[in-house]
């Protein structure tokens, strides 16, 4: 049994009152948070939400063209929802063009909605996001890299904090055998997105799209993982109709796939 603390290894009542003013301003630097509206979800995330003045990494399960294509989605819906007010608008930085506008508005994100940025390289293209971000008149920022280490996500967070504006960072596979969250970061969050099996349907067709959603990190929280439903016209997620019979349905990925018609 531990002995208790003597009274002079106590805090005293300047020491309590520095920690109550270092855990104020922590709460100062946090923005509000987007709460994705499923509470088996939301309940697990640490601020029930994801915090609007922070950096949010996403990478997909695999190297696979079909999961690649559900964390481009998955990315959207959330930049979507965070432009929802009129007259929003979300930067997208990417050093190769390869996104389907029409699969982004299936999602939310229509091009009235979408100003594209591209860069040659994955350091031009952190540059640009990190302007966007410091400006302050972006609902969000979007970027996608191969690569980026501590300091150019620790950039990215401090720039989300000063301009008050979500960073959404996805980490695209660079090799097959390589999870491109081997790199450390300063994100507040770490997401990991892949397909998962359909609802069989009582008739012939393709049944809607899942994916599996594991919160690989998350600051002062734990890790976790989800089975929803892909995002809606309005980039909201769901939990699936509980289903004893499932069924993988290769269509599914595919189409899956060609909504943003991602090279191989």
């Amino acid at each position: 049994m531990s002995a208790l603390a003597s009274p002079d290894q106590r805090p005293c009542a300047d020491q309590l009152a520095a920690l109550r003013a270092q855990l104020t301003q922590a709460e100062r630097l946090r923005g509000p948070v987007l709460a994705f509206g499923v509470t088996s979800l939301d309940e697990r995330l640490a601020g029930h939400g994801l915090d609007s003045c922070g950096l949010h990494e996403f990478a997909a399960a695999s190297a696979a063209l079909s999961d690649d294509a559900a964390t481009t989605l998955f990315a959207a819906g959330i930049a979507a929802r965070f432009a929802g007010a009129p007259g929003s608008t979300v930067l997208w930085a990417l050093s190769k063009f390869d996104l389907y506008a029409p699969g982004l508005e299936q999602v939310g994100l229509g091009p009235d909605k979408v100003l594209y940025a591209q860069g040659r390289k994955d350091s031009e293209v952190l540059a640009l996001a990190e302007d966007g971000l410091r400006d302050g008149a972006l609902a969000c920022v979007v970027a996608e890299v191969k690569a980026a280490d501590q300091t150019a996500t620790r950039r990215l967070q401090l720039a989300a904090t000063d301009g008050g504006t979500p960073m959404l960072l996805y980490r695209r596979h660079r090799a097959r055998d390589r999870c491109p969250f081997d790199q450390p970061s300063s994100a507040m969050t770490r997401w990991r997105i892949g397909c998962a099996p359909s609802a069989r349907l009582p008739y012939p067709g393709v049944g809607h799209a899942r994916w599996s959603v594991e919160l690989v990190r998350q600051r002062n929280g734990h890790p976790f993982s989800l089975e929803v439903e892909a995002c809606d016209e309005q980039g909201r997620l769901a939990l699936p109709a509980s289903s004893r019979d499932r069924a993988d349905t290769p269509e599914r990925a595919r189409r899956q796939a060609g909504a943003v018609h991602r090279a191989a």
